[in-house]
């Protein structure tokens, strides 16, 4: 089984994009009503992922993606509470239906009502009412602020009690950041991998897996800056006398998310096997194809295809890894005779 554990609703039917808008524009008036979720019919869930995700998925040959909603349109800087818990409701719904539509073809992960330096109680409370509804994990945004960074780190007590809910439901979260605000850093090609290398820093500075041994994160994008500088954050642990950044490997896993033959070859030469996931992101920050090679930018497989491993390396990055990582995704599985 080849098991995708990143992809986002990046084509959702126009309805919940004008809901979406109508959210906005409330928060804009004091005086209008807060609009009604959007109506979106089975028949417009099946025409967004059926020319795309799913068409695209089967092309490759791939038999499963893990979905969540569109990571920029979290828009997590939007610090209305109640708009947050609105909008991430209903787009995790929206998720929820593609997956009952498609339960061979994706699995689901939520989206968290987060905002700007607010309580986590409202995440906690979504986690836990996606959990009981068959999500498989969560996409977990360290930088709310959309490229401020004015939130504690993720080893900060602040992040506590949403860990303590992972922990109980043994669910992962993907560091995953939305939108970014700051002109300075580009969404796709800046603050995302920007927040992917600085939450391994801050679980490099941090003790927090002694704290919590049994929680898990996905630093997605292949890991961001990490692997290509594996050397320094080795040189940095011991100037500050921490312990090697190999130690945060029982916890802390990568995906492989680089578009390119020598990134995916970089990645498995320095990340062990066992801490890769499969995965493509396709439909989401690179499209089409590179004009050296022919190859889609996010055509991922083919880059782990060439990469010579043994059936069994195979196996772990493909389907293994995954199931071990997000267990009620295997429980899915299992229970599906899988």
């Amino acid at each position: 089984m080849i098991i995708d554990i990143h992809g986002h609703y990046t084509t959702v039917p126009a309805a919940q994009v004008e809901f979406r808008d109508a959210q906005l524009a409330a928060l804009a008036d004091p005086a209008a009503p807060a609009p009604e979720p959007a109506k979106v019919s089975d028949d417009a869930i099946r025409e967004s992922v059926e020319g795309n995700q799913l068409r695209i998925l089967r092309e490759r040959g791939g038999d499963l993606m893990l979905f969540s909603p569109r990571a920029s349109s979290m828009a997590h800087h939007v610090s209305d509470p109640a708009t947050a818990r609105v909008w991430a409701a209903t787009s995790n719904d929206l998720v929820a239906r593609v997956v009952g539509l498609y339960p061979e073809h994706f699995a689901p992960v939520c989206q968290l009502p987060q905002t700007p330096g607010g309580a986590l109680d409202d995440s906690v409370a979504e986690l836990r009412r996606c959990v009981d509804a068959g999500f498989v994990g969560c996409n977990l945004n360290p930088d709310p602020s959309g490229g401020f960074w004015d939130s504690p780190p993720l080893t900060d007590e602040y992040w506590f009690p949403l860990y303590e809910a992972m922990v109980e439901l043994d669910v992962p979260a993907m560091v995953h950041v939305s939108a970014s605000c700051n002109p300075n850093f580009h969404a796709l090609g800046a603050h995302y991998l920007n927040a992917d290398t600085t939450a391994f820093m801050q679980f490099l500075e941090g003790d927090l897996f002694t704290r919590f041994p049994a929680l898990r994160f996905v630093i997605p994008h292949g890991g961001g800056a990490i692997p290509y500088h594996w050397g320094r954050y080795r040189g940095l642990a011991i100037r500050m006398g921490r312990p090697d950044p190999a130690t945060l490997l029982a916890n802390v896993f990568f995906d492989t998310c680089v578009y390119h033959q020598p990134g995916i070859d970089l990645l498995a030469g320095v990340i062990p096997i066992e801490n890769i996931l499969f995965a493509s992101e396709m439909l989401g920050a690179v499209r089409g194809a590179d004009p050296d090679t022919g190859v889609p930018w996010d055509d991922t497989k083919s880059y782990v295809d060439a990469l010579g491993l043994t059936e069994e390396q195979r196996h772990q990055v493909f389907e293994g890894n995954a199931r071990r990582v997000y267990p009620r995704l295997d429980a899915r599985l299992r229970a599906a005779g899988k």
